[in-house]
């Protein structure tokens, strides 16, 4: 079995496997490794070990160097010459009239290539922008437009619970969420309610969905008429964790709420238990817009 070493590149949630060379390393070391970008200075997650063949996707890679001092020195200005590469990127958008909103840089580890990442509004002709950014920075430059959540992902974000953003913590993809598992969820359609810091809709939608759609195909709608232990009454509201049905009873004189457990609850005309609903039509990841 061959022998790998985990290292995860800046701004990335991926860990990828590369060959030591018979080099050991720790978790917490950095190496230099080369990448489809150009030499690069990497976190090692995962120190050495073996792993079967069918965990290697592709060639596997190997390290160049374990970082040394002088290495993790470079490492450092990098990071200072991002800083000012990122100043020096918006004073010449502007002098061109691009309106640009530069997010993050990246400098391979030889300083012959920078990754800059903007977002914008539409497309943008930025090519003799590239002229002036090469010209300025003496360097290959790369520009990179990026969207809302690919923006908080990189630079991160405290969400509405308090907590880290989930795309910045521990996710390292985006999953498809629709505003479909805000409904079957039960939750408010406010924007500002089910929307995250990018602006979309949040991705822990995801998360509890699947109970939540399968328990939603045996709990009957609101509004419809069920018959319960108490007699013949209309849905009034659902308590899906609990599968507990809010029947509401009304009669000639008066109105009342009883909650039943699913269980004690069917449809009126049906047999048995409650059958499960038709799906609805998904209805993509647009968030909706309230009425004035």
């Amino acid at each position: 079995m061959p022998t790998i070493i985990g290292i995860k590149f800046p701004k990335n949630r991926k860990v990828y496997y590369f060959d030591p060379k018979g080099q050991e390393f720790h978790a917490g070391d950095h190496a230099v490794v080369e990448s489809q970008r150009g030499l690069e200075y990497a976190d090692v997650v995962l120190a050495n070990r073996e792993v079967a063949d069918s965990e290697i996707k592709g060639e596997l890679k190997s390290v160049l160097r374990k970082a040394t001092p002088k290495d993790d020195q470079q490492a450092a200005r990098l990071k200072e010459m991002c800083r000012s590469a990122i100043r020096t990127a918006t004073q010449k958008a502007e002098a061109r009239g691009l309106v640009l909103k530069f997010v993050d840089c990246q400098y391979t580890f030889d300083q012959k290539k920078v990754v800059l990442y903007f977002t914008a509004d539409g497309r943008v002709d930025f090519r003799e922008l590239v002229k002036d950014l090469a010209q300025a920075l003496r360097a290959r430059i790369e520009l990179c437009q990026i969207y809302e959540r690919d923006d908080i992902k990189m630079r991160g974000a405290l969400g509405p619970c308090g907590r880290a953003c989930c795309c910045h913590a521990f996710l390292n993809d985006f999953e498809k969420v629709s505003i479909k598992m805000a409904k079957v969820q039960g939750l408010s359609l406010n924007p500002t309610k089910i929307s995250g810091m990018c602006g979309k809709l949040m991705c822990c939608l995801k998360y509890e969905n699947e109970y939540y759609a399968e328990t939603a195909k045996i709990m009957p709608k609101v509004k419809s008429k069920v018959v319960t232990p108490d007699g013949e009454g209309v849905v009034d509201s659902l308590d899906m964790l609990r599968k507990e049905v809010n029947v509401k009873f009304v009669s000639e004189d008066s109105v009342s709420f009883k909650r039943f457990p699913l269980i004690d609850v069917r449809k009126v005309g049906a047999p048995q238990s409650v059958k499960p609903e038709p799906e609805e039509e998904d209805d993509g990841d647009e968030i909706p817009v309230l009425d004035e």
